[in-house]
């Protein structure tokens, strides 16, 4: 029993080792660039808002269409009433009054009985000479103008995302090299201290260090600073609280290997947005300028009517109705009516051509939005290229710097612990290895962010996500 017992505490504990083993491991996994961006875009508010705009400009279009359905009224009316008539002009102020039609007597008659009508009508505008189509035309570039606002929020999201995250790596490098600055003053400090205290340096030199140690301890402090700001971002774009963020600290060791794109400036989202907003207005003005133009209606008109009231009823035989309400529900007497109009408004001509002009106003704007990000990228993809060259010219010679720093170090340690160096000297020293260290944290770091501004500038996202995988 107690074997039993041991057994059963052995393979709970084993399990349990186990299942904390991989938690560890599940809460150390980095978050992937690739992940970042897709869980942006599945959350961010934005996007999700233009989404939204989207959807409602499709039911607007698809509304658009319909108007191009016939209007079919079907109607049934049951009444009860007099039909009294009489000799005379007049007509309805406010509501309208009783329309009820019958002979005329010589003296008012309270004689009633059930009637009814029954209608069915229709009305189609079955010919507009294009002006139909160029509404359904307006709307559906206004369904173009949605999804190309939603492709470039979405291609902007991620460069955002990106830059968000490599400056987050930008930062948390920064502390790691900060911490080793910090670490490397405090042993300067101690060494400084110890000299002194056996009276091999002077005072001073004590000072110097306790100086350049809390110096290095401020800058850490910064740091963190600056990596709990990038975190802050990232979490706003990535639509979640602030937190410690594991990154892919590979982007630190490895370049990317290709920095040539095919694109033309023309396939950026950013641009193809304007260039649906032109056409929208475009086709707006279209749409204001056919608003004029005549209309062929076809309607038709099917009618019945029932009455109690039989067709002999007048003064002579004033009791020639009945109450009964089935017989005045009962169809009696039905008419129809066939035909086509055509309407014009002559005085739309005048009312719309202002609306013209200043929707061939906003296409204006919307050409001079266009222009204006367009050479935005253009310079912005210059720069691009600059960059990655300059920072693949930093990159290869970034370790002969580092070398030629820390064999520096080295050797004005080891004249200063020989008294051949002042602590000046060393400081110096000191400040030169770490700026070297950081250069070098930074190199490919650099070069990334480089080719990210060249993506976004030519619109060819594959260009960084084929290579960050």
């Amino acid at each position: 029993m107690v074997l039993n017992y041991a057994k059963c505490v052995f393979v709970f504990l084993f399990f349990s080792l186990i299942l904390t083993i991989q938690f560890s491991n599940a809460q150390q996994q980095p978050l992937l660039l690739s992940e970042a961006i897709h869980s942006g875009l599945n959350n961010y508010q934005t996007i999700k808002a233009k989404q939204h705009y989207l959807k409602a400009s499709n039911y607007l279009l698809q509304n658009v269409k319909n108007d191009y359905l016939p209007n079919i009224l079907a109607s049934m009316q049951q009444n009860y009433g007099s039909i009294n008539g009489l000799y005379g002009p007049g007509a309805p102020y406010g509501a309208f009054g009783v329309s009820s039609a019958g002979p005329v007597f010589n003296s008012q008659q309270w004689n009633a009985a059930f009637g009814s009508l029954y209608l069915i009508s229709t009305n189609w505008e079955a010919f507009t000479f294009g002006r139909k189509q160029s509404r359904i035309a307006a709307a559906n570039a206004v369904v173009q103008t949605d999804s190309a606002d939603v492709e470039q929020e979405k291609f902007v999201l991620s460069v955002k995302v990106a830059g968000a995250y490599f400056n987050l790596l930008t930062a948390q490098g920064l502390v790691i090299e900060a911490q080793a600055n910090l670490n490397r003053a405090d042993t300067f400090r101690t060494a400084v201290l110890a000299r002194t205290l056996n009276g091999l340096n002077p005072g001073v030199d004590s000072s110097i260090a306790n100086s350049e140690y809390s110096n290095a301890y401020l800058i850490l402090i910064d740091a963190i600073s600056n990596r709990q700001q990038a975190e802050s971002t990232l979490a706003q774009l990535l639509n979640q609280k602030p937190e410690t963020f594991f990154l892919d600290t590979s982007f630190f060791n490895r370049i990317p290997q290709n920095f040539v794109s095919s694109f033309n400036i023309t396939a950026n989202p950013q641009v193809k947005f304007f260039e649906s907003k032109i056409r929208q207005s475009e086709m707006q003005a279209n749409a204001i300028k056919k608003s004029i133009l005549p209309g062929i209606n076809l309607f038709g008109i099917f009618q019945t009517r029932g009455s109690g009231f039989g067709s002999q009823y007048s003064a002579a035989s004033p009791n020639n109705y009945s109450k009964s309400f089935f017989d005045g529900i009962t169809p009696l007497r039905s008419n129809y009516i066939a035909g086509l109009s055509l309407a014009f408004n002559i005085m739309s001509i005048p009312k719309i051509k202002q609306q013209v002009n200043a929707q061939r106003e906003l296409t204006e704007t919307y050409k001079q939005e266009y222009d204006q990000t367009y050479t935005q990228l253009q310079d912005a993809l210059i720069l691009a290229d600059q960059r990655i060259q300059n920072t693949l010219q930093s990159y290869r010679e970034v370790p002969i710097q580092l070398k030629a720093a820390r064999d520096a170090f080295l050797q004005k340690s080891v004249l200063y612990e020989n008294g051949l160096a002042t602590i000046i000297d060393l400081q110096q020293a000191l400040y030169i290895v770490n700026r070297a260290e950081t250069s070098a944290k930074l190199a490919c770091i650099n070069i990334w962010q480089a080719l990210l501004l060249k993506a976004a500038a030519s619109g060819d996202w594959d260009l960084l996500m084929q290579q960050i995988k």
